[in-house]
């Protein structure tokens, strides 16, 4: 296969972590190009990608108002700022890598899926929890047919409540207006998931949640809204920002807060006094829900009870219930177990310790989808985790369809929701 090229608009946590396979695999994969509006950060990527001055931009406008000059664009702006430059990248001929979710909104997802199709350009979204061994093998157990047909699926998303005191409250996630609702922004890495497991549509969902710890209502008496103006909790609050970003163990959320690359203490410590992430989690202006369940029905009758929450350790958990035996089985902890009917005996497959966390790569999704997106993008066969534009769309429809449902108290039948658009 031969060496391809990509330009990377939005040089964050996101779009570096898809650049990295450049630099892995440097007779693979060449980024030669990169638009970032924060200065250390392009000056990262200058310095990773052995970039010249006139190949770094600080927005993506600069980089799309010339002539196509790589195989593929790297989309990882914030969730609000990726429509406009995929149509741009679109119409220019790229092939895309498009960062989860394709688009706060459903109809921006339709547009940019129509878009895609008619021009002809291949486009990937980072669902890249398919592309993890976990995840994988769970689709090869299935698809052998060891539990037979699916019946019913319990799955939950346990966001952690370090992660969500993170990004739901504090930080660039926590508001549905600057941002996107929870379950598109979070959990459509899940609602993918499923639909991939189960391999058939989803025909009706119905959602409930709320926003109902991390409110104001819920502040400490004599704590201030910001935590370093002398809160008496400090250093025993389970969302204090010195334990999370400075005296614990580094995480790779310290440049956010500090919008950095590799900042000091001291410059942490001065985001913290002045920027959001220095904000009692009680006192944001965060509006998305910490916990939602979401019922699904899928063509064929298979049903579905999905769970987000904010208040655990963290991790993915799912059983699958057949019509041959039964599977239970952890992200967090990449194991596994298959019971079976017939012979009333547990198979247990206890995969490679890769983890799961926010800064490990997805579990090593980061880099299966760049093995994969480099093979679709050079016309060669891929494995079963890559699926088109449309079945991305579609996945995607179902999470606007269950917001629907959450704000509206109905069930959402999932044509008559896309036929509105």
């Amino acid at each position: 296969m031969k060496k391809l090229t990509a330009i990377v608009l939005g040089y964050g946590m996101r779009g570096r972590g898809y650049s990295s396979y450049a630099v892995d695999h440097p007779d693979r994969l060449e980024i030669v190009s990169v638009a970032e509006p924060v200065e250390s950060k392009r000056e990262y990527a200058k310095t990773r990608h052995n970039l010249p001055d006139d190949k770094l931009f600080t927005s993506w406008t600069e980089i799309t108002a010339l002539p196509k000059m790589a195989d593929f664009a790297i989309i990882s702006t914030q969730d609000k700022m990726h429509l406009e430059p995929a149509l741009k990248c679109i119409e220019l001929g790229y092939n895309i890598l498009l960062e989860k979710p394709m688009a706060p909104t459903a109809r921006e997802c339709k547009i940019i899926t129509e878009a895609a199709e008619k021009k002809g350009v291949k486009v990937i979204v980072g669902h890249v929890l398919r592309f993890t061994k976990f995840w994988y093998k769970l689709k090869d157990i299935l698809d052998s047919g060891e539990i037979g047909d699916i019946m019913s699926i319990i799955h939950m998303e346990n966001v952690g409540n370090t992660h969500y005191g993170h990004s739901f409250t504090r930080g660039n996630w926590s508001n549905s207006k600057r941002s996107s609702p929870m379950l598109l922004q979070k959990s459509c890495h899940d609602i993918d998931i499923l639909q991939w497991l189960i391999g058939k549509d989803c025909k009706k969902v119905q959602s409930f949640g709320s926003l109902t710890h991390f409110t104001k209502e819920n502040q400490p008496e004599g704590a201030p809204d910001r935590c370093l103006d002398g809160c008496p909790y400090l250093g025993k609050c389970y969302y204090d920002p010195v334990r999370f970003y400075i005296t614990g163990p580094r995480t790779g959320w310290e440049e956010v807060v500090a919008n950095k690359v590799d900042p000091t203490p001291d410059e942490i410590m001065e985001a913290l006094r002045t920027g959001p992430y220095g904000r009692c989690v009680y006192a944001c202006d965060n509006d998305v829900v910490d916990h939602q369940v979401v019922n699904m029905e899928f063509d064929g009758g298979c049903t579905v009870s999905f769970t987000m929450s904010a208040f655990n350790k963290g991790g993915r958990f799912i059983r699958i219930f057949g019509t041959k035996g039964e599977i239970t089985a952890a992200h967090g902890e990449n194991s596994i177990s298959v019971y079976s009917f017939d012979t009333k005996e547990t198979t247990v497959y206890d995969l490679d310790k890769i983890g799961e966390t926010i800064t490990s790569g997805h579990g090593g999704g980061d880099t299966g989808i760049m093995v994969d997106a480099l093979k679709y993008f050079s016309g060669q066969p891929t494995s079963k985790s890559v699926c088109s534009l449309r079945d991305s769309y579609l996945n995607h429809l179902t999470v606007f369809a269950a917001e629907e449902s959450r704000k509206t108290d109905n069930v959402i039948y999932i044509d008559e929701f896309s036929a509105k658009l």
